[in-house]
């Protein structure tokens, strides 16, 4: 099964990225949504995995910046 993590910051932009998103990954595909503005102490996570705008997908060590949210400098 594949991992991977959704990371996000609530906005709109974010929301509607996810419910498109995980609406089209495969079933094998393990989600892990991390809301970074109820979870901040996960900002140096996301930034530590290459995350440097939100909405944005890491899967298998890849980030896949989606659309533009937030700046991760935004959410420190």
């Amino acid at each position: 099964m594949t991992h991977a993590r959704f990371y996000h910051a609530g906005c709109p932009v974010c929301v509607s990225a996810e419910q498109t998103l995980l609406a089209l990954l495969a079933p094998q595909v393990e989600v892990e949504v991390v809301h970074l503005g109820d979870q901040p102490q996960r900002v140096a996570e996301a930034e530590a995995a290459g995350v440097r705008s939100v909405p944005a997908l890491v899967v298998e060590g890849q980030v896949l910046h989606l659309n533009f949210g937030a700046s991760i400098d935004d959410l420190k």
